[in-house]
């Protein structure tokens, strides 16, 4: 039999299927697009989410070889923070309103004469923002009150989908653990919060564990999708609890990086950690007890790509003709430069900054660069500029009591060893490269769907399933240059607070 996990990500929704022993037996990858109305707004069509999986969901049974009746289990993994409007037949009201969708500022403001910002970070273990779902909901809401009224529930990308084939509408405690609206203690709805905002409560979905069964595939369903009548539907937890549980953090205390377009530090915590400066946030992991208090920066392999697409089109280019990754190409050349990259730091703000800064207006910049520097520096230079972010968020961790000691590591930049020696150097710790870099987050559905079902015992049987292939240890010889370059990052830091500000306000006109 086999575990049928599926990724509802941003760009598309990327089936995976595994054996009852966690082995990867194949993927599929189903797009569907994102649309912007206006500057500042994101939204995808939730038939579409609908669609993708049926697409993949045949394509897995099709490059597999096995028929529908072989899958013991589906379960999921979905982006977060959205706000979806269904009526109680689950069907979609309008497009979802997703993570990126920053218009509900003016409600996120208002909010903010309505209950202390301090109490709801201690409350929900999240900054106010209208990233998240709460000032989404009240923005359709004021604009779309013939919605809002005919909204039955708001749900999330995974709910939508296991409501379409099973007909129930839940969500789990990692989804609704990011909408602004759940105290992390009780694990339930916040009426102080409900009362600020002046949302319906009977408006959210029920909410249990990620690995509970929400129901079985409908008769309908399967007709549409491929799969068979009866199948258990898990509903597996929010992509960040997914990755958590699939990088093997399911005891207090480990730790991981995602190392991808947008990156993070996550630990796994039996308390919610609640940072008087507010640098971190805290969500719900897969079981009642367990959370994952986390850290993001904005641009981490994003400004590996910048660099690859803005000042490496020649290495692009001869990477096409030669049939090879042009990063192995990247990699080879920030080899060649050592530690500290000949002076030069790289502050890795291309897209403004989040954890720990939470600073909309910083931007990335180059400091220290001479005639006697090259591409090469750049290059190294960039990889250096994340990880010293990173050990921003890390020294966050241990100012809060948490002693990480050695830290795996998953994401697309995870398989580059420079890069995780790099992350060695400057954090001072070992990293750890796994078995499962890419499929990590799908591991960790795979896994809520296979407890769900009886396949796994519990959680902690992700320490079986996923295992370090690779060790990255700190080289002596850098540290001290680390060190040094780290102080001077933190200090540039500060030091370009109002510039970056002043930057913001030439830009807008002011």
């Amino acid at each position: 039999m086999y575990i049928l996990a599926h990724d509802i990500g941003t760009t598309g929704d990327k089936a995976t299927l595994f054996g009852e022993d966690g082995r990867l037996v194949t993927s599929a990858f189903s797009p569907y697009p994102t649309c912007y109305p206006q500057n500042g707004w994101a939204e995808q069509d939730p038939v579409c989410y609908w669609d993708a999986f049926c697409r993949s969901s045949k394509t897995i049974l099709e490059k597999a070889r096995i028929e529908p009746k072989e899958i013991a289990v589906i379960s999921f993994s979905g982006q977060m923070m959205a706000a979806l409007p269904v009526d109680g037949n689950g069907k979609a009201l309008r497009n979802s309103i997703i993570w990126a969708d920053l218009r509900s500022t003016t409600q996120a403001e208002h909010l903010s004469q309505r209950i202390d910002r301090d109490r709801v970070y201690e409350i929900t273990g999240h900054r106010l923002s209208a990233s998240y779902s709460a000032t989404k909901i009240m923005w359709i809401r004021e604009h779309e009150p013939s919605i809002y009224k005919r909204t039955e529930k708001f749900i999330h990308a995974k709910d939508y989908l296991a409501s379409r084939l099973t007909g129930n509408i839940i969500s789990d405690y990692s989804d609704a653990s990011g909408m602004n609206l759940l105290d992390i203690t009780s694990l339930k709805w916040s009426e102080e919060i409900l009362e600020a905002t002046g949302i319906d409560p009977s408006k959210l979905p029920d909410i249990g564990e990620s690995v509970e069964i929400s129901g079985k595939v409908t008769k309908e369903a399967a007709a549409e999708c491929g799969l068979l009548n009866g199948t258990p539907v898990v509903i597996g937890g929010g992509d960040g609890a997914c990755a958590t549980c699939g990088s093997g953090v399911v005891r207090e205390g480990s730790s991981y990086i995602y190392l991808g377009t947008s990156t993070w530090m996550a630990i796994a915590a039996k308390r919610p950690l609640i940072d008087p400066s507010r640098r971190t946030f805290t969500f719900c992991h897969f079981t009642r007890g367990l959370y994952f208090p986390a850290g993001t920066m904005q641009a981490g392999g994003g400004s590996y790509q910048w660099m690859k697409n803005t000042l490496c089109r020649s290495e692009a280019s001869c990477a096409d003709e030669a049939g090879v990754d042009v990063y192995d190409i990247l990699n080879l050349k920030a080899q060649k430069v050592q530690a500290g990259s000949g002076g030069i730091l790289y502050l890795p703000y291309l897209m403004g900054e989040r954890s720990p800064l939470w600073n909309p207006d910083a931007r990335g910049c180059f400091i220290g660069l001479s005639m006697a520097h090259t591409k090469e520096h750049l290059i190294r230079a960039v990889l250096e500029g994340v990880a010293y972010n990173m050990r921003l968020i890390c020294d966050a961790f241990a100012e809060q009591g948490v002693n990480t000691q050695a830290i795996r590591m998953i994401g697309g930049g995870a398989k580059s060893r420079l890069w995780r020696e790099i992350f060695a150097g400057i954090m001072e710790k070992p990293i750890l490269r796994l078995n499962f870099i890419e499929e990590a987050t799908s591991m960790g559905a795979a896994i809520a769907g296979g407890i769900g079902v009886g396949i796994f015992s519990s959680i902690e049987d992700a320490e079986k399933l996923v295992h370090v292939t690779e060790e990255a240890k700190p080289k002596e010889e850098d540290i001290p240059v680390y060190k040094k370059q780290y102080a001077l990052f933190t200090q540039s830091i500060g030091l370009l607070g109002d510039i970056f500000s002043g930057l913001a306000r030439a830009r807008d006109g002011g």
